[in-house]
């Protein structure tokens, strides 16, 4: 089958058209050079997954030194690193997938160690409720302002490098996603208290990166990712979010993406709330702001039924790292031929470093099945 509604062109608020609604969701392959510099595997790694998606969206980069949150990260920080970002640029481009650079701040969600003997740094001086997390150091306002300068920084390197847009990375705990948070973000200045304070951190962001995009001239895309709630207490909670979604309808970004563990998951707080997440949010989205959603879709079946109810993009993940032709097979009509398994034999072949492999046999290691597992990926 081949007419699937994912296979069909999407054009953005900004006036690009992606070729299909189907984008390879941002994942962390700890595979770039200690300074953050792209490596050759990188290349060759993200080249073999590009030219069938509409949109590759790459692993978080840091925009600038203490927003490093793990070995292997790509940097945005310095313009050093432009060539191999252009060389990155360059492998995803190939016949109309547009190349998303993911931009980030870890926060709190990193470590002396990985700092190099720095404190992390966050909204407020609180630390992340998970084993051997270290207290972060509050940011002065001073520094609030240069780390907002230092994603519009990155949003330029991006033009510069020939991508085709950004996304900022608003969610899984994250230095965007603590400013929001009334759990990471206890300030009492402009920065923190009520919801419109936690607002404005992220907005501030937005904005930033948007003038860049303006003062360049030419269509760039500009993505936004979310995580609707958050365990803590307090914490993020769905009225928050939706909140933040009606003031992110009117700025200028080009999609929102929500960051889910399933796509057709409901609240993770209020267990008696049985509504899909993305369904709370196509309620208060813009009519012209297209929503992307991701969360343990393999089969062309599963993304078709999530389209089907008008969310406009599926953001597919580890299927592209066991199966980087998903796209090209469904189009030659040859579904039969995708694989829903990892062997170990394959490595080589798909490209995958050992910190990757690592990365999925420790963390992801129930949501990657191998082909030698008992228990397979179910299809439908």
């Amino acid at each position: 089958m081949t007419n699937y509604n994912f296979l069909k062109p999407y054009t953005l608020r900004n006036g690009v058209t992606v070729k299909n609604r189907i984008a390879m969701s941002p994942m962390t392959e700890q595979s770039s050079f200690e300074n953050g510099a792209i490596t050759s595997d990188e290349i060759n790694y993200y080249r073999l997954r590009a030219g069938g998606v509409g949109l590759l969206i790459t692993g978080c980069a840091n925009v600038n030194d203490l927003g490093k949150g793990f070995e292997g990260e790509l940097s945005v920080a310095h313009r050093s690193m432009l060539p191999g970002l252009t060389r990155l640029a360059n492998a995803i481009k190939i016949d109309g997938t547009k190349a998303i650079l993911q931009i980030f701040s870890a926060g709190r969600m990193s470590n002396s160690k990985v700092l190099r003997g720095q404190q992390p740094v966050s909204a407020s001086a609180v630390a992340a409720l998970r084993p051997d997390a270290e207290v972060p150091r509050a940011l002065s306002s001073a520094e609030i302002e240069q780390t907002i300068t230092d994603f519009a920084n990155a949003t330029k390197l991006a033009i510069d490098a020939g991508f085709d847009g950004v996304e900022l990375h608003g969610a899984n705990t994250y230095l965007m996603q603590q400013f929001f948070s009334p759990h990471s973000n206890r300030r009492t200045d402009q920065w923190g208290g009520s919801l419109e304070n936690r607002m404005r951190f992220p907005l501030a962001v937005v904005d930033a990166c948007a003038n860049v995009i303006k003062a360049a001239k030419q269509p760039f895309i500009l993505g936004y990712r979310i995580s609707p709630e958050e365990i803590e207490e307090p914490g993020i909670r769905l009225a928050d979010t939706l909140a933040l979604v009606k003031q992110l309808n009117q700025k200028p970004i080009d999609y929102l993406h929500i960051s889910l563990a399933d796509a057709w998951g409901s609240s993770i707080v209020d267990k008696t709330d049985h509504q899909p997440v993305f369904e709370k949010i196509q309620k208060v989205i813009a009519d012209d702001l297209p929503l992307m959603v991701v969360g343990h879709l393999a089969t062309p079946t599963q993304v078709e039924k999530l389209l089907s109810t008008g969310v406009e993009f599926a953001a597919i993940g580890r299927e592209l790292i066991r199966e980087p032709k998903w796209v090209q097979k469904v189009m030659a009509g040859d579904e039969k031929a995708i694989r829903y398994t990892f062997s170990l034999e394959d490595l080589d072949e798909l490209k995958v470093t050992p910190p990757l492999l690592n990365f999925l046999m420790t963390a992801f290691r129930r949501g990657f099945p191998l082909s030698t597992d008992e228990h397979q990926i179910k299809t439908q």
